[in-house]
């Protein structure tokens, strides 16, 4: 594991720190059986639909019963698929470096702006858990407050800058910086990484679109897939393209980046579009 990045003043805008809309996609259809419906919101969960065929994929982490995955397999019979994942599904969410609240630490997604008024971007189970924010575990230098977060049913929070740190539209790429030049929409197959303050820079691929995630404190939906790891302390850090084009931020996943994992991140454009933000 790569030793966590330490911000400081200097560099905690590079990483800055995500939505749904008022009407998301539907990523669970219609239960197919009374069995079916019992066991839909199940936490350790991961529910997708191929945007092609329509054909829908439930993905277990080990907390799922045998009871449970038999269930499943009976009611998705014919129409769907019931794969294991290795690990347990969560929010990636742990108190140590980065950015700072008060019992937990995360990563930037994004900076992005309101006229004048610049905010940072990151996931909503780490907004919920500190009302200020600071550049390291001594708070002795805040970044800003919180002005709006929201997790369970989307996963994306807003922290206000009230500090004179500087905040550019750039990715740290351990090492170096990515320009981001705009935003975009993930399409599966899709070439993309991600960064976070525990495990730096990993790269792989879109490999879902729309999924629900039914983690143990609550349920989010309209989540992007991929095939990338990250470990505690990586939520809100940014996926996004070679060409510089930010497409999420991270959310969660199963497994980690030793044996590998699956990550799940909330679109930015969607985030944007709530709160009437750019990005710089």
């Amino acid at each position: 594991m790569r030793r966590p990045f330490h911000l400081t003043a200097a560099t905690l805008a590079v990483l800055a720190a995500t939505a749904m809309t008022a009407s998301p996609a539907v990523a669970v259809p219609g239960p197919a059986s009374p069995s079916l419906s019992a066991v839909t919101h199940t936490p350790g969960t991961v529910w997708t639909t191929d945007p092609v065929t329509g054909r829908m994929t439930v993905a277990l982490d080990e907390t799922v019963t045998a009871r449970d995955a038999a269930l499943l397999r009976d009611g998705l019979r014919g129409t769907g698929d019931v794969r294991r994942e290795p690990g347990r599904l969560r929010t990636m969410l742990a108190g140590g470096d980065a950015i700072y609240g008060s019992t937990s630490r995360c990563s930037l997604g994004a900076n992005a702006r309101s006229g004048s008024t610049y905010y940072l971007i990151t996931a909503g189970h780490c907004t919920n858990s500190s009302a200020t924010w600071w550049t390291s575990s001594a708070h002795t230098i805040a970044i800003g407050t919180r002005t709006a977060s929201s997790f369970p049913n989307n996963d994306y929070g807003l922290i206000k800058y009230t500090s004179r740190l500087s905040h550019p539209s750039a990715v740290n790429t351990y090492p170096g910086l990515l320009q981001l030049y705009g935003t975009g929409n993930a399409y599966v197959g899709q070439a993309v990484c991600r960064s976070g303050a525990t495990t730096g820079v990993r790269c792989g691929v879109v490999t879902g679109l729309n999924a629900t995630v039914n983690y143990p404190d609550g349920t989010v939906t309209g989540l992007i897939r991929t095939n990338i790891c990250a470990e505690n302390g990586d939520s809100g850090g940014p996926l996004y393209t070679s060409a510089g084009i930010i497409l999420g931020i991270l959310s969660g996943g199963t497994g980690n980046c030793t044996s590998g994992g699956t990550t799940y991140y909330q679109p930015i454009a969607e985030i944007l579009a709530v709160y009437g933000l750019t990005i710089p």
